[in-house]
């Protein structure tokens, strides 16, 4: 029988660091703090260095980091906020939560990411809706940052705020900067199968802003002031709990090295699949973490290719299979005209196995899959 591949094998990771893992989570379990305990500062500490932001604020998940981010700038009923038609859902399910409207504009294809050129329309729309266009929520789809140049100068000329969705690019770089310093305010997730993972949910936001370090920590704690008992503001419960910062500081120290074997493996897969398929690029200038890699099947039975896959036990994943704009819950939400790209991408991606602990023979048995599924 042919040994099933994992997509993403947490197991060959925990057994790299199973030692240092279970020190971690027996140091937590003897102190007893298991909500904001001494972990979650000193992983906050180690985040931020890491990134090279000043800050870092941790939180229950990615969703939560992004609604405090939106809330802590009061950002609500009348406002608008710009974002890719081509995400998952929490990037606009965030914004709807804190009753902001959401505004859908589509993504490149040749990156994912969203297409700054189609900001101007958007703001636009919001105005002729009469909103107020307060921000702009750009996602680095698949690992790689978004083009921040562009981006940035959009928003300092139109006065928004401009947030880095890092959930599944925190660890890549972009023009020598890393993920973490891109934006004003970065979100990040650690999901389980996200690069930077946990062993439930977390989330954070990376900021350089003193003030709105403030006003983050205490909206994640129901608002509080002075104390627990002493609430000034109406916020949420989000903390990241102390097991899970303890066990991402164990990831931390080796996430470097696993950013690096991810290039590898998917250097391995151009190389194979370049001319079979259309694989992802990466502008010279950009390192991305590969959360996933997705091929696009262009013309091709994409349900076929995943069958013929699964039969060879290579499992795959399509991220996303339906674009936000069509979705029920987003239908009523404005969207910019041009969204062919989602809709086109939405029927052309296939994600492959991608984590560091891809060995080269388990590769080749899934780029010869590829190759045959599509021939």
């Amino acid at each position: 029988m042919t040994q099933p591949i994992a997509f993403i094998d947490l197991a060959a990771q925990r057994r790299r660091i199973s030692e240092e893992i279970d020190r971690a989570i027996a140091k937590v379990l003897d102190h007893g703090a298991y909500i904001s305990g001494p972990d979650v500062g000193a992983f906050e500490s180690k985040l931020a260095a890491f990134s090279g932001s000043r800050f870092a604020v941790s939180c229950g998940n990615g969703t939560d980091a992004l609604q405090l981010v939106l809330m802590a700038k009061g950002i609500g009923q009348g406002d608008a906020v710009i974002v890719p038609d081509f995400t998952f859902t929490a990037t606009a399910e965030a914004v709807a939560l804190v009753g902001a409207t959401p505004i859908f504009v589509d993504v490149q294809a040749a990156d994912f990411n969203i297409d700054a050129g189609q900001l101007g329309d958007a703001v636009d729309l919001a105005r002729s809706k009469g909103l107020n266009p307060r921000a702009v929520i750009a996602v680095d789809l698949f690992g790689l940052a978004a083009d921040y140049d562009a981006l940035n100068t959009f928003c300092k000329d139109h006065d928004l705020l401009l947030i880095a969705d890092a959930a599944q690019s925190f660890g890549g770089s972009y023009r020598g900067r890393k993920v973490g310093t891109l934006a004003p305010v970065t979100t990040t997730s650690f999901f389980p199968a996200k690069p930077l993972g946990c062993y439930g949910d977390g989330g954070a936001i990376l900021t350089d802003d003193a003030e709105l370090v403030a006003v983050l920590k205490s909206l994640r704690v129901h608002g509080q002031g002075s104390d627990k008992y002493d609430n000034v503001r109406i916020g949420v419960n989000s903390r990241l709990d102390t097991l899970q910062a303890a066990v991402l500081m164990c990831k931390l120290d080796i996430f470097a090295d696993e950013i690096a074997a991810r290039q590898v493996v998917a250097a391995r897969y151009a190389d194979a699949l370049g001319n079979r398929v259309v694989t992802p690029t990466v502008p010279s200038h950009s390192e991305s973490v590969w959360a996933q890699y997705t091929i696009r099947l262009p013309g091709a039975d994409r349900n076929a290719v995943a069958a013929k896959l699964k039969a060879a036990g290579v499992p795959t994943a399509v991220y996303y299979p339906k674009p936000l704009h069509r979705q029920t819950a987003y239908r009523q939400f404005p969207a910019t005209n041009g969204l062919a790209v989602s809709d086109r991408l939405s029927h052309e991606v296939l994600s492959l196995p991608m984590h560091p602990y891809l060995d080269e023979a388990t590769q080749d048995r899934i780029c010869n899959a590829v190759v045959e599924a599509v021939a």
